[in-house]
Parts: C-alpha cells; structure tokens; sequence
C-alpha cells in the first residue's frame, strides 16, 4: 500500500500560514478539535504547527499570554519543516516517521499535497490484522528457511481456509519469524493446527474474536 492511497487531500485538509498568528492557529486547533496543522505558504510545505510546540514556546518566552499569542508568528513555533513523505512512499514510512507524531505532511517538490494522520496509521494497522473482522486468530512461529511461507499457503490451500489477515515478523535474535494468521471461523481448527505442527510450524495461541 502506499501512501496516496491512504492520505487526506489537501482540500480536506486545515493549513496556516507561517505569518499567522499564534492565536489563529490555537483557534483552528480548537475549532476543529485537532492536535496538529500543516503550515503552508501558498502550494509549498513549510512545517507542522501543534498545541504542544506552541505552548512550549510560549512558557519560554517571558511574555504575557495576551502578547505572546498577537505577536508570534506560526513560523516562529512550526516545527518537522524536513520530515515528510513522498506521494509514492510505503505506507509504512509512515508508521516510522510520525514517531507518535499527530500528522506527517505529504509533499512533492515542496509542494504540499496532503497529510497521513496518526489516525489513518492506526486504522490500517487494525485492517492488517483483521481487527475489524471475526474470525480465528492463530500465532506461530517457523524457522526461517526457504519455502516455509510456501508451505503454510499448500496447509491454507489443503484446508481451503479463508484468510482475513497474515502479518509476520522477523524474530532475528533467534533466527525464528512469529505469524500471526487470522481465519475465517470454521469447525476444523483443531485439524488445522496438527497440520500445522506437523509441517514444523510451533503454535503459540488460538484465539476467536
């Protein structure tokens, strides 16, 4: 999947500008009850403004509250002016560069084109697992050898299993991959799971949800 597959547009989408005010960006925020906005001159990306760098800017700042919010500027407090993402990026990227970051921008040529949000980050993460479907949910672990994934797609097709999700990672302190497959319910589970075991695949939970 790639990022412009999962972005919000740049239409849909509330910017500031780095000359506005302090006070008109903490106005948007809480307007439209949002953590974090896109600063945007014109069509090019310039950084991200949000509720935390204002405040923290503002607490050091040795001014009143009344004076620090007319006159300092978004592009005194934006933060993230080099942290991006391409439109052409793995989704992925994403889940690394926003570092529990509110919003990345996406942007081309320094031209703003949209935001991924934490939101969407996490939304697809749900759908890689198959959190928003019932079904069984299977983790195992499998020695990293050649073929093993092809092995368990042969048990898949044998049982002719429906799959809802298949998501692996790399254990390789112990040159070992965990696999977390998820199935659509069916009565032949336990069968399932020999075969499994008896392919060499070690299983390590069985959970219906």
């Amino acid at each position: 999947m790639f990022v412009k597959s999962v972005m919000v547009k740049k239409e849909k989408c509330f910017t500031v500008n780095p000359e506005d005010s302090v006070q008109k960006g903490f106005d948007l925020l809480e307007k439209h009850s949002i953590d974090a906005l896109p600063v945007v001159d014109g069509n090019d990306f310039k950084g991200i403004f949000t509720w935390f760098h204002g405040y923290r800017a503002f607490f050091h700042s040795g001014m009143s509250k009344e004076d620090f919010m007319k006159s300092t500027k978004i592009g005194d407090v934006m933060v993230n002016q080099d942290v991006y993402l391409g439109i052409d990026d793995v989704f992925e990227k994403a889940i690394v560069e926003l570092n529990d970051f509110p919003i990345i921008a996406v942007v081309e040529k320094n031209e703003f084109l949209g935001i991924v949000t934490r939101y969407d980050v996490m939304t697809q993460l749900q759908s890689a697992f198959g959190m928003q479907s019932e079904g069984t949910r299977i983790t195992f672990t499998s020695v990293e050898s050649e073929g093993r994934i092809g092995r368990l797609g042969d048990i898949i097709e044998k049982f002719k299993e429906s799959v809802i999700s298949l998501v692996t990672f790399d254990e390789t302190d112990k040159l070992v991959r965990r696999i977390v497959l998820k199935i659509k319910k069916k009565d032949n589970v336990e069968k399932f799971v020999k075969e499994l075991e008896k392919s060499g695949f070690r299983v390590l939970d069985i959970a219906e949800d």
